[in-house]
């Protein structure tokens, strides 16, 4: 099944692509994704976070996808992450709403990996998944600890635009250990790796 939705937001409308399995039930779990940087190109459409969705599909989760505000037919302006957090948290309110029992997955990639770390705290999800975020580039994030029990982290060790070091000096420094995945000669995109991005995933939680 997959359904595009336009829910209520705090700048406008938000766009929502919902993607659920055949056998999906109300109090089966559901992942909230997140694009990369609004402002270079990313949306929900973004290949890393359908290879996300469609992993999680593959795992039982319904999955909604949603643009930032300004992308798409999402309304409002850039807000340099705080208004995204904003419309993150706007999605997990309309999520509750609909479907109160389900059990809740938060995943991000780069820039919206960095978004799901800020409001990880009030999502509270049981689960996160951070792809290659990027926290060399945003201070608010750097200090930021991850305050969930069954969380992965994955990075590719090519990674072009967000420094693997960085994320990896990061990741040594949270109380909370992440399951950590290390794929070695990956680019930030994962281009060639996504089948193997969806393996690893679904191995770390099988």
């Amino acid at each position: 099944m997959e359904e595009t939705r336009l829910i209520p937001g705090p700048a406008g409308q938000l766009e929502c692509r919902i993607n659920a399995p055949d056998d999906w039930i109300h109090t089966g779990p559901i992942a909230i994704c997140c694009h990369p940087h609004p402002l270079y190109g990313g949306s929900l459409t973004n290949k890393v976070v359908h290879i996300i969705s469609k992993t999680f599909n593959e795992m039982g989760c319904l999955t909604v996808r949603f643009n930032f505000r300004g992308v798409g037919k999402s309304e409002g302006e850039f807000a340099d992450m705080t208004g995204e957090r904003e419309d993150l948290l706007a999605v997990h309110q309309w999520v509750k709403q609909v479907y109160p029992d389900a059990p809740l997955w938060l995943a991000g990639f780069s820039f919206g990996a960095c978004v799901a770390l800020l409001a990880h705290d009030v999502v509270r999800p049981v689960r996160l998944l951070l792809v290659a975020p990027a926290i060399d580039m945003y201070p608010q994030v750097k200090d930021q600890q991850v305050n969930i029990n069954d969380w992965i982290l994955a990075q590719g060790e090519q990674d072009e635009i967000v420094s693997a070091s960085a994320v990896m000096e990061w990741q040594n420094q949270q109380a909370i250990k992440p399951t950590f995945l290390w794929f070695e000669d990956t680019g930030h995109f994962f281009h060639g790796k996504l089948t193997l991005l969806n393996e690893r995933i679904k191995s770390a939680w099988s």
